[in-house]
């Protein structure tokens, strides 16, 4: 359930999903997407919840080229639990593009 406690601006929402634009942004196209239904973490998905993660995905692309990054490229991120960043645990994805991408992780040898 979201609760709406922060002031966002709302960029796409329907039964199953809001997407709005993050407090601290980190590329020039930040979006969150995110399901209503209460699910923690990535971990936490059931097959019931099949539907609402194919459209957390048809939500991003759409939104992509809403935003003008389809073409040139975007990341499309999910963390789950501390070590990997997750610091909100309501699952959510992030949408970032806008300018050339650095690598997620090092790449060292």
């Amino acid at each position: 359930m979201i609760k709406r406690e922060l002031p966002a601006t709302i960029v796409y929402e329907d039964d199953d999903i809001i997407a709005f634009v993050p407090l601290k942004l980190q590329a020039p196209v930040h979006l969150l997407i995110v399901p209503k239904k209460e699910i923690h973490t990535i971990n936490d998905v059931s097959d019931d919840d099949l539907m609402v993660l194919g459209k957390l995905f048809l939500v991003a692309k759409k939104l992509a080229k809403e935003n003008g990054i389809a073409e040139t490229g975007y990341r499309l991120s999910i963390n789950t639990n501390e070590d990997a960043g997750q610091s909100v645990f309501h699952l959510h994805m992030h949408l970032l593009g806008g300018e050339k991408l650095g690598l997620m992780v090092s790449q060292e040898e």
